[in-house]
């Protein structure tokens, strides 16, 4: 996955979870209390509980105004405790159903208590603004492009298309049109991308054009291109402030991930499915091959990432590309 791809995600992941907290829950986290918002048949939903969920439930929240998602949650919370209190009421509690579930969700809790109590805590401001700091040193003197293309089957076609071009037609109209991929409800348009992230011929015929030139027909093992140059500039990182976010994510996942895989080494996992054993057998492989990548960075003074790791986001999206992605990933380079 691109690095700015990377960072898109997760800036808009936690845009949502800050956007939840209304100033009035700003302030009451300062203020360190933990107030009541709403009362249930007695029960109390504190501030606390409509932060749990506002993290439950992130990204399946509907397309609602900011301003409108706290009281949502509110209310997801109120409706869910009357059901709950309903359950009880009918002796649901005593069923196996019930039981079954409270032991995934038991499970589930753990597993949120030890990630918020163990984890989080070791991502320091020192360990991010390193992070920052090494990555903006690479991105700062990186040239980058912004192109459309228009993918197709064959080089007639691509022939056809390209001659339709030079006679005046939109090359937006004609990508939405023709387009094989995903970035055709763009216009084309890929975004960003510096030449190592896509593959060598798209590259190559994407670097060598002017702004608004559009490229002859260029072959790939995706099919057949016709590319249309918008902008091309220097890369540089975005103010540390704004990625600390984008930062902080992405190495509290890879912290993660490190842990995972030093407790399955240590653990004893049974898989009874003859298929799933044949995947663990593979997993195990790459289990084995990140240990020995992280013990290689860890015998590295100057403190780049080995290939495998993420790497945080520095260079932003925005406007810049689609929020989707369009179809960059149809022509990206293949991670080594």
């Amino acid at each position: 996955m691109l690095m700015i791809e990377k960072f898109t995600k997760f800036a808009a992941l936690s845009a949502v979870s800050f956007m939840l907290l209304t100033p009035a829950m700003a302030q009451t986290a300062e203020k360190k209390e933990d107030k009541t918002v709403a009362v249930v048949n007695g029960h109390e939903i504190k501030v606390s509980e409509v932060e749990m969920a506002a993290e439950d439930i992130l990204g399946q929240l509907p397309d609602i105004p900011p301003k409108l998602r706290y009281p949502y949650i509110v209310e997801y919370l109120v409706e869910r405790h009357l059901l709950a209190q309903a359950a009880v009421k009918e002796g649901i509690a005593d069923s196996d159903e019930y039981k079954r579930r409270l032991a995934l969700y038991q499970a589930k809790a753990l597993r949120d208590a030890y990630f918020a109590q163990t984890i989080v805590p070791t991502v320091t401001e020192e360990e991010m603004k390193k992070a920052y700091d090494t990555e903006s040193a690479k991105v700062a003197q990186t040239e980058r492009v912004r192109a459309r293309h228009i993918l197709v089957a064959s080089e007639q076609e691509a022939k056809q298309i390209k001659a339709r071009i030079d006679k005046g037609e939109k090359f937006e109209d004609l990508a939405k049109q023709y387009s094989l991929d995903g970035s055709k409800e763009y216009g084309g348009d890929i975004g960003y991308f510096t030449a190592p992230e896509m593959v060598p011929e798209f590259s190559k015929a994407a670097f060598a054009l002017k702004p608004n030139e559009v490229s002859q027909p260029v072959k790939t093992d995706f099919g057949w291109h016709i590319i249309k140059l918008e902008d091309r500039k220097m890369g540089g990182a975005q103010p540390f402030d704004q990625v600390k976010t984008a930062i902080r994510n992405i190495l509290l996942r890879k912290k993660t991930q490190e842990k995972i895989i030093n407790l399955r080494l240590q653990s004893k996992v049974e898989l009874k499915d003859p298929d799933l054993q044949k995947f663990a057998e593979e997993a195990q492989k790459l289990r084995q091959k990140a240990l020995q990548q992280k013990s290689g960075a860890n015998s590295q003074s100057n403190g780049e990432q080995q290939d495998g790791t993420d790497s945080p986001g520095l260079t932003g999206g925005g406007d810049e590309q689609p929020t989707t992605g369009g179809g960059k990933s149809d022509m990206q380079a293949p991670q080594q």
